[in-house]
């Protein structure tokens, strides 16, 4: 059975991040979509476990039955490897990504030699949409609603409001 790995902090989970978990579905027998947590980007608008939920609300009527959620708190690598995974699935958005992931991959390597991903081109239309933009236009009262999948626009939203108050 091929497991791949799609990590990420999805803080929150974008239309982009949808969109490659859809893709990278059809590429593997398992994807397990695991919330990690990055110490670089603190603090977080979102528990893990709100992170899962929100990505399993996200993706149910996609019709994904080889896709798992979980949140993930050690290195990536020890995941990998008790996965038992054949790569791991990355989004890529721009040149400034490919540099960015192509560090990790070679860190990853030195960690566990037999570390291996697979970086899926994000689709036109979601090229601009990171989890920092979100934040940044939601937390002002933007208009997320192009940039956040609709099954958790309104949580997402709760979450800016409560974060003004």
């Amino acid at each position: 059975m091929k497991v791949m790995l799609f990590p990420g902090t999805f803080d929150p989970f974008t239309r982009g991040h949808k969109d490659i978990a859809r893709r990278a579905s059809k590429l593997c027998d398992k994807l397990v979509i695991a919330v990690m947590e990055n110490s670089s980007k603190n603090p977080p608008l979102f528990t893990p476990e709100e992170r899962v939920e929100l990505i399993n609300l996200s993706l149910q009527n996609e019709g994904l039955d080889n896709v798992e959620v979980m949140a993930w708190g050690g290195l990536l690598v020890d995941l990998y490897q008790k996965l038992g995974c054949c790569a791991s699935v990355r989004g890529i958005r721009s040149e400034s990504d490919f540099r960015y992931e192509e560090e990790q991959l070679l860190g990853n390597r030195l960690l566990f030699s037999g570390y291996d991903a697979v970086l899926l081109p994000c689709s036109g239309d979601l090229a601009l949409i990171s989890s920092s933009m979100v934040k940044a236009v939601g937390y002002y009262g933007g208009d997320i609603s192009t940039m956040v999948p609709t099954e958790i626009i309104d949580m997402v939203k709760v979450k800016f409001l409560k974060g003004r108050t």
